[in-house]
């Protein structure tokens, strides 16, 4: 059976890249460009949000989300996305990635639609249904990391293959952009039109009933780009690899492969052989050749994602420091989402983009093991760079500093683990587990993100109670929770230790699948 399994995955692996490369990178990273486009715009449309559902009349500032409803809003695409993660890494696996990876968009799109329809005239019901929705998509999201990076790696050839499936992770970048350039356009748009006085001239005129529609636009495009490669991901073969090695299914993956590549791929006939025993998910014998890999997969992801999710919170208050977004109270709704878009676009065009793809430009040269290393270790210097003279940063000549410091540890968080945690589990498991170990790795991740996202919207409020902000217990500081983060990093550096090097070898060589087939041979 190694024998005719071999020609067409080694095929493969020695493919010069082609076209149905391209495609693929585009096919499997527009469930991306939607997750980053929506986790994107959420910050927007709360601020949005707060003012128009959440007015006080005769109050100083706008309205604002209370903290219960805003972690709802946020924090349930998270916990939606976590479940995806696990459950379609799974399925992935069971059923074939192709059947699977339908799915998953299909249930994106319907959600990205449904969560700008959110209905009902009081917050209470626009809020429950919005972050109903907000589950589904986090779900159908979810399952898009583990489908997609076992694809790229399934179809990518042994020389870019850590390139390839990091373009696919960068595509993340390119949502970011379209969700912050869309923003700005129809924020722009709106305003032209319906233009109303800032918020301390005329309190409920500030908020133009038409601002609502702005909100659901905004979340109702995220669709777009995932529907359009529907078709595409339909049209896509079921992976060689998995055809081959899990569905044991030689002559098939042959003829697949020979229609995408556009070349002849001779599959022996299938020979009658004793089945291999193979042994199973958390079995004894996957512990001892895998554990320690998983567990490098997961505590890097998770360690990464509490520092890079964290980060959100010190974002409002740099914007608003660097006087790049003026007070909410001078601004009228629409102006305030113009603003804001404005400002995270230029911060995702100068520190984010870039790193993706310099991930990309070197993942195969340098090897996924030095960058993630890397990444973690810069990160470790510019967070404490930040804490220990932290004093010194709130002075306002020294804001500049502070951003240009903070942006170099955004650059190689995506120059370094952020992208290198995704590539690592696509690459490093046996084709029959893939999918499941990608999925529980990025789900540990997701964790991560929620302790980021969570715990230190907590941790990061001042320790004068007088300071926090409105509805928040006193926390420790921003100061002490930077301090945290770096030590955090460092754990990341430690753990990467754990995870092999994939630079250049046959997903089989590096995930042991050969020595297997000899084996159960032997």
């Amino acid at each position: 059976m190694a024998k005719e399994q071999v020609q067409v995955l080694n095929a493969l692996d020695v493919a010069k890249t082609q076209w149905y490369h391209f495609t693929a990178i585009i096919i499997a990273g527009m469930g991306f460009f939607t997750d980053a486009y929506d986790l994107f715009c959420i910050s927007l449309v709360t601020k949005l949000l707060g003012r128009i559902y959440y007015h006080v009349d005769g109050a100083a500032k706008p309205g604002t989300l209370p903290p219960n409803v805003s972690a709802a809003v946020n924090g349930v695409a998270f916990v939606g996305t976590l479940s995806g993660q696990l459950f379609f890494g799974w399925l992935g696996d069971k059923m074939g990635r192709k059947k699977v990876y339908g799915m998953t968009l299909m249930l994106m799109v319907i959600a990205s639609i449904a969560s700008g329809l959110s209905f009902g005239r009081d917050p209470k019901t626009v809020m429950t249904t919005l972050c109903f929705f907000r589950f589904w998509l986090g779900f159908g999201i979810g399952g898009d990391y583990p489908l997609s990076a076992t694809i790229m790696s399934e179809y990518a050839n042994k020389k870019t293959r850590g390139a390839f499936i990091a373009a696919v992770f960068a595509m993340q970048g390119f949502g970011i952009l379209a969700g912050g350039v869309f923003a700005i356009i129809i924020a722009s748009a709106f305003k032209a039109k319906f233009d109303a006085p800032p918020y301390e001239v005329d309190p409920l005129g500030s908020t133009v009933p038409q601002a609502d529609y702005v909100w659901r636009i905004i979340l109702m495009v995220g669709a777009l780009p995932a529907a359009l490669t529907y078709y595409w991901r339909l049209k896509m073969p079921e992976t060689a690899r998995y055809t081959a090695l899990v569905a044991k299914n030689a002559e098939q993956a042959a003829a697949d492969m020979s229609k995408v590549m556009q070349m002849e791929i001779q599959a022996e006939p299938k020979k009658e052989e004793p089945q291999a025993k193979s042994y199973g998910l958390f079995s004894k014998e996957f512990l001892s050749r895998h554990g320690l890999h998983l567990l490098g997969t997961t505590s890097t992801w998770f360690l990464l994602d509490i520092a890079f999710y964290s980060q959100n919170l010190f974002q409002k208050d740099i914007f608003s420091a660097i006087g790049w977004i003026p007070p909410a109270k001078t601004m009228s709704a629409l102006e305030e989402v113009f603003k804001i878009a404005r400002a995270q676009t230029l911060i995702a065009l100068c520190s984010t983009v870039p790193g993706y793809w310099f991930t990309v430009a070197f993942i195969d040269k340098i090897g996924r093991f030095t960058i993630q290393l890397m990444g973690f270790f810069f990160m470790t210097i510019f967070m404490f760079a930040l804490a220990i003279p932290y004093d010194h940063w709130t002075l306002k000549e020294n804001r500049i500093g502070f951003v240009g410091i903070y942006s170099l540890t955004f650059f190689f968080a995506n120059f370094g683990p952020n992208a290198t945690t995704f590539v690592v589990p696509a690459e490093i498991f046996p084709a029959r587990f893939r999918s499941t170990c990608h999925g529980i790795s990025s789900a540990s991740g997701k964790l991560g993100a929620m302790v980021g996202a969570f715990g230190f919207l907590y941790l990061a409020q001042s320790q004068d109670k007088s300071k926090t902000d409105a509805g928040y217990p006193a926390g420790i500081g921003v100061r002490n929770s930077l301090l945290v983060l770096g030590v955090v990093n460092i754990l990341g550096f430690l753990f990467t230790f754990l995870v092999p090097e994939g630079k250049g070898r046959s997903l089989e060589e590096i995930s042991g699948e050969n020595e297997e087939e000899v084996e159960t041979k032997v």
